[in-house]
């Protein structure tokens, strides 16, 4: 029996078209069938299976990073309680304090009218006992005291304290207790869900590549990931890209070296020139003066999150330093000194600054040989002076950057590495490999690509560090 077509049946010819053996056709359409499922018991099944798997890995990991979240977010809570026990603690202590003067002063007033009433009783019983007396002598003796008990004694007046407390501002309030970083899930072409971006550090950091400029850097800020703004001890200041490819130069106003230099949220470039003490912005290729300091000289800069400028400055007699934030040329805060009014930064000393994710500010104080690092209001948080464990004998802190996680960066020129602490300033490790030299000045791209300023070689070298869990 010969399968044919209907075709040929109706004509009862055979119209020539190819045709094909059945058993051929079901052996085809056989291992069609098996090679479908071993595709699918061998490949796409245990894939699967391995999928699930990794979501149960990473419920597991999602369930340790959110409650250190919660950890961190509840301690928070605990110390801004705790200040504010303080506060509330102290305010309690001057208002007893107030207190107790007033009584003290009451009762004083009191013992003197307590003795004048009973020296007017005195006074009242005498005169009773001369106008009973017949002897006349007694009324020649008597001296009156009424003139000296019209004057009445004084009254205290009370000017009492009012509390006055300040309107919440909750706005303020949730960026000074800190905020959290964005998060996401979406979907992606194939029908996976995304995982969220949470890294961590590499076992060994990689250097990706470097990049020869020609020139001593002495100030770095990543414009985008393939673009990075430099200055030398010139005049001017260049835009780079990743080839080492001069793309842009712009010269300073005055043509003095400029100290240091950042970027704005927008991608301006800002600038400090020490010797005209002044700020600068460079916004369309025109610079504009923002800042201009008497008695004060301005060394580093920083943008923040909110679009502040910070500059640490030195008095002229090279005795104070402190941070100050402004507001395009509006002074803010300023920061100098902690609780007990002692100095938070040494003076005449080689300083980088950076705001971290959690609106810290994060000082390289390389004359405290120092981090020193205090909170958005300007209240020390913590100093980090160095890995205890390290045998290292001193610190020498220079270069400064923060990442996506918040993490703190810093350059330790004199022993040739980075260290890398948490936002609380606890050490994690170091990066003492990738052939650095004299490490110094340090930025970060938004993929966490950390750019060094070797000054033993001149290069800028690029370092991959951090891994990305999920993608």
């Amino acid at each position: 029996m010969c399968p044919i077509c209907s075709t040929c049946i109706s004509s009862d010819k055979h119209h020539g078209h190819k045709t094909t053996d059945i058993v051929q056709k079901l052996s085809s359409k056989t291992k069609d069938l098996k090679r479908n499922l071993k595709e699918l018991e061998t490949n796409i099944y245990v894939t699967y299976k391995e999928i699930a798997l990794d979501i149960k890995a990473e419920k597991a990991s999602f369930e340790k990073h959110f409650e250190r979240l919660t950890t961190a977010d509840t301690k928070q809570g605990k110390d801004w309680r705790k200040e504010i026990n303080i506060i509330v603690k102290k305010q309690k202590s001057e208002i007893d304090e107030m207190k107790t003067k007033l009584l003290v002063a009451l009762d004083e007033h009191e013992k003197k009218i307590k003795k004048e009433i009973s020296e007017i009783n005195q006074s009242i019983l005498d005169l009773r006992k001369i106008l009973d007396s017949s002897d006349i002598s007694l009324n020649f003796a008597y001296k009156s005291r009424n003139a000296e008990f019209r004057s009445l004694p004084p009254k205290i007046k009370v000017s009492f304290p009012v509390f006055y407390p300040r309107q919440i501002n909750t706005v303020q309030l949730n960026q000074m207790f800190g905020s959290l970083s964005e998060f996401s899930i979406s979907t992606d072409e194939h029908g996976n869900i995304m995982k969220t971006p949470i890294k961590s550090l590499l076992d060994e950091p990689e250097l990706i590549t470097t990049i020869d400029t020609g020139l001593r850097l002495l100030s770095i800020s990543c414009l985008s990931d393939e673009e990075i703004w430099t200055r030398g001890k010139d005049n001017m200041m260049r835009l780079y890209n990743l080839q080492g490819e001069l793309l842009k130069s712009i010269k300073t106003r005055s043509e003095n070296t400029p100290r240091d230099i950042a970027l704005t949220r927008c991608g301006d470039l800002v600038y400090t020139d020490l010797d005209e003490r002044t700020v600068n912005i460079v916004k369309n290729d025109q610079t504009q003066e923002v800042i201009r300091l008497k008695r004060w000289i301005p060394f580093n800069v920083c943008s923040t999150s909110c679009g502040d400028l910070l500059v640490t400055m030195d008095s002229d007699d090279k005795e104070q330093s402190k941070v100050v934030r402004y507001s395009g040329s509006t002074q803010k805060q300023t920061i100098q000194f902690d609780r007990k009014g002692k100095p938070l930064y040494s003076s005449d000393s080689f300083k980088y600054m950076t705001e971290n994710k959690n609106l810290d500010i994060c000082v390289s104080d390389d004359g405290a040989k120092a981090l020193v690092v205090v909170n958005e209001a300007g209240e020390l948080r913590f100093k980090y002076t160095g890995h205890l464990s390290s045998t290292k004998e001193s610190f020498h802190p220079s270069g400064i950057t923060t990442d996506s996680q918040s993490q703190i960066l810093i350059s330790d020129a004199t022993y040739q590495c980075i260290h890398i602490l948490d936002y609380d300033g606890h050490f994690f490790r170091y990066i003492d490999n990738c052939d650095l030299n004299v490490p110094n000045c340090l930025c970060v791209d938004t993929r966490d690509n950390l750019f060094v300023v070797d000054w033993g070689s001149g290069n800028l070298k690029k370092i991959k560090y951090m891994q990305t869990i999920c993608q």
